[in-house]
Parts: structure tokens; C-alpha cells; sequence
């Protein structure tokens, strides 16, 4: 009876993958992937962008950015999300999986990834706008709407 618990023991703890993550080592992970990937600068930044588009959409607000912004900070930014942020990524992806993108991300190319995909999409998204607003006259004869909109 030692001799097997001695070799499950040993078996559990040479091969990888067959103890379970601890919780505190997990939520670890997660937290070094959300620095690696500036999670934290990205969120506040989409709190200052919401703040932004608010303003541009509602004038009246304008007098009030301040009260907006600590609005939004309030219930969407980075101090507000945080832990559920957190709880999301340790349910989605095991430890493991956490170790290989905090692998990758730490890496020169993982970097440039972080600051380049958003441009891209920023680029993609304004193609996307550019193309849409030279090709609407098509759309809006294939709907019967002339180009005063009636």
C-alpha cells in the first residue's frame, strides 16, 4: 500500500498536467496576462473612448465630461471589471493555456502584436467605413430609397 501511494505521489508530481492548478497560481496567470497584454490601459482607454462618443452624441453632456467619465469609470473601468475580468479568463482557459499566451506575449513578436493588431483593426474599420459610404447609392437603389433618404 506505501509502495503505490508512494508511486502516485511521485507520478503526480514528475508528469505535468496532472495536478490541478491552484487557484492562486491560476488567477496569477491570468494576471500576468492582463499586464503582458495592457489589459488595464485597453480598458481605460475604451472607458475614455465611451466618454468620447457620448459627448460627440449628446452635446448637453459637454459641461459634464467629469461626471461622465467617473460615470463610466465607476461601472466599466479597469477597478470596476477587474475581478469579474479575471473570474472570466480563469473559467475560459486553464492554466496551462494561460502559461502558453503569457509565452507568446512576452516575446518581441507577442509585443508587437499588442500594438499593432489595434491599428490594424482601426484601419480595417475605416476601409471598411470608406467603402461603405462610396457604395451606398447601390444599396439604397436595391432598397428603392432615392438619395434624399425617402
Amino acid at each position: 500500500m506505501t509502495t503505490r501511494l508512494t508511486l502516485l505521489l511521485a507520478a503526480t508530481l514528475i508528469w505535468p498536467g496532472t495536478t490541478p492548478a491552484s487557484p492562486e497560481s491560476h488567477r496569477q496567470a491570468v494576471e500576468t496576462l492582463f499586464r503582458l497584454t495592457q489589459m488595464e490601459q485597453k480598458i481605460n482607454e475604451g472607458v475614455q473612448s465611451v466618454a468620447q462618443l457620448q459627448l460627440r452624441q449628446d452635446p448637453a453632456l459637454a459641461g459634464k465630461q467629469d461626471v461622465l467619465t467617473a460615470f463610466l469609470e465607476k461601472y466599466i473601468g479597469w477597478n470596476a471589471i477587474r475581478d469579474e475580468l479575471t473570474d472570466m479568463y480563469m473559467q475560459t482557459f486553464s492554466e496551462d493555456e494561460l502559461q502558453a499566451m503569457n509565452d507568446f506575449y512576452a516575446t518581441p513578436t507577442g509585443q508587437k502584436v499588442i500594438t499593432i493588431v489595434p491599428q490594424l483593426v482601426a484601419q480595417r474599420n475605416q476601409l471598411a467605413m470608406q467603402r461603405l459610404q462610396t457604395n451606398i447609392g447601390e444599396l439604397r437603389a436595391a432598397i428603392g430609397q432615392d438619395q434624399s433618404g425617402k
